[in-house]
């Protein structure tokens, strides 16, 4: 039997979809926040580029940029049978690993240049789920535009910091914290 939802259907799947979806990024996100901390003597000793954005900016814009993630990918979920919501999806999974690896690759790692790396690959894989997205729900990928932005902006910091410190950001052995403990 071959029939089309009704659009009380399709507004109901979206919500259970984005029930789902929106909190599970957040999560995810979160997550691999604490895989890595700007607030290391590493990151704090580093040159900042005169472009770096005030530290409380970037878990306002995450969290909404998160936020609007999820509702992306719920638009592209809930579009049963649409051609190429499958691909588009498992796109998006490939795609947000880079994202959510980033904050261990840079932080975690303390890596500028790997984390330069894992930036490229997640504008490039993202460009690809936004053309995938727009052939299912044109709003899905223009919804991902303020994240493209964000993450090409996180691009040209990364590679400021790098331009910065070129040494990789190595703390001088004087200034390395020592922890004694005495019995």
């Amino acid at each position: 039997m071959n029939f089309l939802a009704s659009k009380a259907q399709l507004r109901a799947s979206f919500v259970r979809w984005s029930l789902f979806l929106v909190p599970l990024i957040v999560l995810l996100g979160f997550l691999a926040g604490q895989l890595g901390s700007p607030s290391t003597a590493w990151f704090q000793a580093l040159n900042k580029p005169a472009i770096y954005p005030p530290p409380a900016a970037f878990g306002i814009v995450w969290t909404i940029l998160y936020v609007m993630i999820g509702f992306s990918v719920a638009l592209v979920a809930s579009a049963w049978g649409a051609f190429g919501r499958g691909i588009a999806i498992i796109a998006f999974a490939v795609h947000f690993i880079g994202n959510l690896a980033w904050t261990y690759a840079f932080f975690g790692l303390q890596n500028m240049e790997l984390g330069l790396g894992v930036l490229i690959y997640t504008v490039v894989t993202l460009l690809v789920v936004m053309w995938l997205f727009w052939r299912v729900r044109r709003v899905a990928a223009l919804i991902l535009v303020p994240y493209l932005a964000w993450v090409l902006f996180a691009t040209a910091l990364n590679w400021q910091f790098i331009a910065e410190n070129p040494d990789g950001g190595v703390i001088p052995q004087e200034t390395r914290a020592v922890e004694r403990f005495e019995l």
